[in-house]
């Protein structure tokens, strides 16, 4: 015979949540590593935080410190606060929430913490159960967690927000250092997050641009005639090839010149490889590499530019 599975009100199987919960869980650590997934030891109540008192604080198998919040009710704001200030307070590298009623946003934003921040953070829904006339038994269940996939994306988040910070402060410094020498062509350019800055070259579908990546830096020459136009960007792309030569020539060096068949785009390329945007020390020569190649590459390219027909 299989009996039936019934929920029983949390007050009813601990009174009150400081006293009987926070000190039942104190004395059942299993329960709680089992929902984790993490085994807990040294668990302490009443852990002092500054002002503020921890419900509870333990170790995990590593060592590191963990705090543990918990709730007998729906999560609310309040104690989502205490979970991050206690986490600073101690310097904690581990945070358990636990809530009878886990809203969307919190669970949302547990989430986000754990693909935001270095530490780890749980939230666990606390529910009470029986078998018909059985003794009541706490039911943990584990709603969020962190990842190892988790972790990797939150990574990968903070790494591509400091490439956008750090290539806005090279477009900066560049566009200025454009000012400063007097270099009227792209001086009225905007900074960017983006890895490329480019301006017209005067002709519909052709434009001028840099790039900068990790280790090194690029100035081209693009041609894109547009969609459906993909014959007239060969011809154009074509009509400069047949001029090799004297083009690179003018350049004073062996340039790029990358094209397919019928691709939309093609382009007319040189490398600086001075530096890049990893090396800040090196920013004032990579610009000024940048800067000298590219008056040299619309030099060397002008001539040709004119005679296309817009």
């Amino acid at each position: 015979m299989i009996g039936k599975l019934q929920r029983v009100p949390l007050r009813d199987v601990w009174k009150h949540e400081a006293l009987d919960f926070t000190k039942w869980l104190e004395d059942n650590p299993d329960v709680l590593s089992d929902a984790l997934g993490v085994t807990l030891s040294n668990i302490e109540r009443e852990k002092n935080a500054g002002e503020f008192s921890i419900d509870l604080s333990a170790e995990d198998e590593s060592g590191a410190l963990v705090i543990i919040e918990n709730q007998l009710e729906k999560s609310n704001h309040d104690h989502l606060g205490k979970v991050l200030t206690y986490l600073a307070a101690i310097e904690a590298k581990v945070a358990v929430w636990i809530v009878s009623d886990p809203r969307p946003e919190h669970v949302k934003a547990i989430a986000w913490l754990n693909d935001s921040s270095s530490a780890d953070f749980y939230m666990l829904k606390v529910e009470a159960v029986r078998i018909e006339d059985s003794s009541p038994a706490p039911l943990l269940t584990r709603i969020v967690g962190p990842s190892v996939e988790g972790k990797s994306v939150g990574s990968t988040k903070k790494d591509i927000a400091e490439r956008h910070t750090l290539r806005r402060k090279f477009w900066s410094q560049f566009i200025g250092r454009l000012k400063s020498r007097k270099v009227s062509m792209h001086a009225n350019l905007a900074p960017t997050n983006a890895p490329w800055l480019s301006t017209t070259a005067g002709k519909s579908g052709l434009s001028f641009g840099y790039m900068i990546h990790m280790t090194d830096a690029m100035v081209y020459f693009y041609i894109d005639r547009g969609k459906g136009a993909e014959d007239e960007t060969q011809r154009v792309f074509k009509d400069m090839l047949a001029h090799k030569d004297e083009i690179e020539k003018a350049y004073d060096k062996a340039l790029v010149w990358s094209s397919n068949d019928g691709a939309r785009r093609c382009m007319i390329s040189d490398t600086i490889s001075i530096g890049g945007l990893r090396q800040e020390e090196k920013w004032d020569q990579v610009q000024d590499g940048m800067i000298d190649a590219m008056t040299r590459l619309e030099r060397s390219l002008r001539p040709y530019i004119d005679q296309v027909q817009v």
